[in-house]
């Protein structure tokens, strides 16, 4: 399977300390790439530098053909990512359909984007009227991807998408995950809980201090769970 995304020899500093070192990351075409460690070993920072949030001193990050490491940050979802940061930073004061032609204005889709994309998430077609401030938890992470899927992303990062969501939302979330997945769309998502990874994912990569310590399928990471005590500190 060919790669979408490719991320070689990578570092990133905030300020003068290092947080990326060397970093090697590599998604496939299609893949559910979930990456795992403990808070500071560098996961956010790795979405952050893929858009260009965060400059990298060294390293290459490339999108297909598309090296993206010297690429402004407005330009990147151009190139075809987009993100969902954690905590999801929405526009509360605005309806869930303005905060939705955000997203189609972005790349100047149209109303046939939009309605592909409220057809994954039938409950915000009901809601296109309501403040997204008044939204539940799970809906507000709901109109976030629904945002940055109006991108139509080849890769889509999501950082902590099923933080503080109940059981029903992130089995709606995982549900979401996987039809993209099998739509060709390539998916990084940082999680802290493995329970949340296994049924979704296809690899686990486990960073620590700033590296790829080590990347395992999900079967082999079933068969054999001591990686997930070694590198995140639970068993």
């Amino acid at each position: 399977m060919a790669d979408a995304l490719t991320i070689s020899g990578l570092d990133c500093y905030y300020g003068e300390v290092q947080v990326l070192r060397g970093l090697d990351l590599s998604l496939c075409e299609g893949e559910v790439l979930c990456l795992l460690g403990r808070n500071g070993a560098g996961k956010t920072t790795t979405l952050k530098a893929i858009m260009g949030l965060m400059r990298a001193r060294a390293g290459s990050i490339r999108l297909g053909d598309t090296e993206l490491t010297r690429l402004p940050a407005h330009e990147v979802p151009k190139a075809g990512i987009a993100y969902v940061p954690q905590g999801r930073r929405l526009f509360a004061e605005m309806t869930v359909a303005e905060n939705i032609e955000i997203g189609l204005n972005a790349r100047n889709k149209g109303g046939s984007v939009r309605e592909r994309v409220l057809d994954l998430f039938p409950r915000l077609r009901e809601r296109l009227k309501q403040r997204s401030g008044t939204l539940s938890g799970g809906e507000q992470q709901m109109l976030a991807m629904a945002r940055a899927l109006c991108l139509e992303p080849k890769v889509l990062l999501l950082d902590e998408p099923t933080e503080g969501l109940m059981p029903s939302m992130i089995t709606k979330i995982r549900e979401t995950v996987a039809g993209l997945s099998a739509m060709g769309v390539s998916t990084i998502l940082v999680e802290q809980r493995v329970d949340a990874v296994l049924p979704v994912a296809n690899r686990v990569a486990f960073i620590e201090n700033g590296r790829n310590r080590e990347t395992v399928s999900v079967e082999a990471l079933r068969a054999d769970p001591s990686a997930v005590n070694r590198y995140v500190g639970v068993g």
